[in-house]
């Protein structure tokens, strides 16, 4: 099992106002959230620099039919 780490953080109020807002969360939710979104970022960098350069071998007709 994975234990977590306490960390102490200083964030501007009004920034940590507008995220929970956004989030609908509480402020430890809202932090994992961010976290979780600039952790992902690399992942949408790197699937972007992938655009046109993947062949598919089924056409978009066939993967609808596939549902």
């Amino acid at each position: 099992m994975e234990t977590a780490r306490k960390i102490t953080v200083e964030v501007p109020p009004e920034l940590l106002e507008k995220a929970q807002r956004a989030s609908g969360s509480g402020i430890t939710q809202t932090v994992r959230t961010g976290l979780q979104l600039v952790a992902a970022s690399q992942a949408y960098v790197r699937l972007r620099q992938l655009r046109g350069k993947v062949r598919f071998t089924r056409t978009s007709a066939e993967l609808k039919a596939d549902r």
